[in-house]
Order: structure tokens, then C-alpha cells, then sequence
């Protein structure tokens, strides 16, 4: 099964010492994908933006739950058997591991069959509270033999990666393009970005934080030389109902998202990885986010 999706380069700016601002967009992981990237040279622009490409619609398909030749579906369909994986897929076990103990099970790979009745789009209602019931017997990462290179899936449950493959696609891609170049490059896949290359003193990617009040307006903008920046928010996937808002993270210990968690948390680290590690912790912390955050030493903003 081939996965086919276009890809569009565009020029940007060009300015006084020849440089020129190149734009490829290309849609993977049910999110918007982007890379901009610094170069005087369109065949090396082009080539960039490929490599990109083809890396995150290589980590889709490795890993989506949709297909029945990704090394998840082995996983998910093993029936409670024991299954072997290669050292890609450990290296995501592990760092899912480290998030369910890190968050006391809050975070949790097997808790992505809540899918089945959380529908995050208008007009929908938040499920039952028996349904969710019904579903949490059915998560539980302490119930998973992971013992690499085997895992041990009992039957009935499944592993979702969708919480954490969009962050490690964009550190993928960053560690691609910096052996080929090493012109600024800004990768940002769905809001969560790395700025990669020798940006020129005096210069900086401008990001905006999406207001939270206004889509599509910037409330706050941030200079970015280098590093990664992720972001975690109930901004465009939300349930409002009864005067209540019901946002998509979600604490696998209960079924339900995460109480009095902030609308929007952007935070700074050295790589997306654990800029989303620190976003995702922090929602899960509700109203306790920014306390949580600034205990661990990171950069962030927050909106409420």
C-alpha cells in the first residue's frame, strides 16, 4: 500500500545577499506540514523539503492505526501474543513508558480506543459517563509485558502513538536535513517546530501562539534562533456543552479530560520531543500546570 501527497514549494522573500526564504507544504499525520528553509539554492530547497516529506510519511505509515502493514496493526492485532519490534518502535515504547510513570498513569499508550466516543468536532455531546466506564477496562499500561525487543499486548487492548508521533517525526526530520545543510531550517508539522542551521545574528523565526479567543490571530509572537517549540491546547479540538468545556487531553486514569487545564501551553526545549513532553505533563497537571512547569526550569507561556 502507497501513500501518495503533494508537495508545494514555494518562494517566499528574497533579500539583499542573495538568500532567498523557500516554503514546502505537504500534509502528513492528519496535520499541516511545513518546512521553511534559508537558501540561495532552489535545488538544494528542493531536496530538503523532500527529504522531509518522505521521513514524516515514513513514520506515518510505519506507525499509523489505520493500516494493516504498519508495525503497530502487528502489534494491536497480535490477539495477546508475544511480538518482537525493531529498535524505532522500542525507542517510542520506551519513551511512552517513561510518560505513563512520569504523569502516575495519566498518559497512557493503550488509552487511544477513548477515540471510539470522544469526537472532538461541533455539534458533538461528551460520551456517557457508562461508556467511558465501560472503556477503561479496556487501558492500562501496567498491564502491557514490555520486555524489548517483545511486547505483550493482552487482547481487547491497543497502543496509540498519535500522542507522541508528531513531536519525534519533527525531531526525525531535524536530524535528516542537518546532515545535509546547515542553513537555518524551520520545520513545523501541526504547531510543533524546531529551528535547525546557523541562524545569522540579529536574526530569528517569528512564531506566533494562536490566540485563544480569536483562531488564526496570534496573541503572542516568539523569537526562535534554535531549539523546538510544542504546543499542547483545547484552541480547535473542544467539546463545549452546558456551559462546560470539555478539551482533548485526555487522563487515561479516568476517561475524561484533564480538569481546569490551561487553553493553551507552548513550551521551549533543545528538542520537540521533550517540548511536548513538558506540554502534555503540564495539561495533564491541570490547574497545577504552570507551578509544574516552573519547577522543572522551562520557558513557557500559557493561556487561560
Amino acid at each position: 500500500m502507497t501513500m501518495h501527497t503533494s508537495l508545494d514549494l514555494q518562494l517566499l522573500a528574497g533579500n539583499a545577499s542573495g538568500k532567498q526564504v523557500w516554503r514546502g507544504t505537504f500534509t502528513a499525520m492528519a496535520n499541516p506540514c511545513e518546512v521553511l528553509i534559508e537558501a540561495a539554492d532552489a535545488a538544494l530547497a528542493q531536496q530538503c523539503l523532500r527529504l522531509a516529506q518522505q521521513e514524516a510519511l515514513r513514520i506515518e505509515c510505519k506507525f499509523s492505526r489505520y493500516r494493516d502493514d504498519s508495525a503497530l496493526h502487528a502489534i494491536n492485532a497480535s490477539g495477546g501474543k508475544q511480538v518482537a519490534v525493531d529498535a524505532e518502535t522500542a525507542q517510542l515504547l520506551d519513551y511512552g513508558q517513561v510518560l505513563w510513570q512520569l504523569s502516575e498513569g495519566a498518559f497512557d499508550l493503550t488509552s487511544g480506543v477513548l477515540r471510539r466516543i470522544w469526537k472532538f468536532d461541533a455539534g458533538n455531546a461528551p460520551p456517557a459517563p457508562q461508556q467511558v466506564t465501560a472503556l477503561l477496562q479496556s487501558i492500562g499500561w501496567q498491564h502491557v509485558v514490555w520486555q524489548p525487543p517483545f511486547i505483550t499486548l493482552p487482547a481487547g487492548m491497543e497502543l496509540d502513538f498519535g500522542g507522541i508521533g508528531k513531536e519525534y517525526a519533527v525531531d526525525r526530520v531535524a536530524a535528516l536535513l542537518s546532515e545535509v545543510t546547515s542553513l537555518p531550517i524551520l520545520i513545523n508539522f501541526g504547531g510543533d517546530l524546531r529551528a535547525i542551521g546557523a541562524v545569522p545574528a540579529g536574526d530569528a523565526w517569528r512564531i506566533g501562539i494562536e490566540s485563544v479567543a480569536e483562531l488564526d490571530r496570534a496573541q503572542q509572537v516568539i523569537e526562535l534562533r534554535s531549539g523546538a517549540l510544542a504546543t499542547s491546547g483545547d484552541t480547535r479540538r473542544v467539546i463545549e456543552r452546558d456551559g462546560r468545556r470539555y478539551g482533548h487531553i485526555i487522563d487515561a486514569r479516568t476517561g475524561w479530560p484533564a480538569e481546569h487545564a490551561p487553553r493553551s501551553i507552548t513550551a521551549l526545549a533543545d528538542t520537540c520531543t521533550q517540548a511536548g513532553t513538558y506540554t502534555t505533563l503540564a495539561m495533564l497537571q491541570g490547574m497545577n500546570a504552570e507551578n509544574f512547569l516552573r519547577s522543572e526550569g522551562v520557558r513557557f507561556w500559557c493561556l487561560r
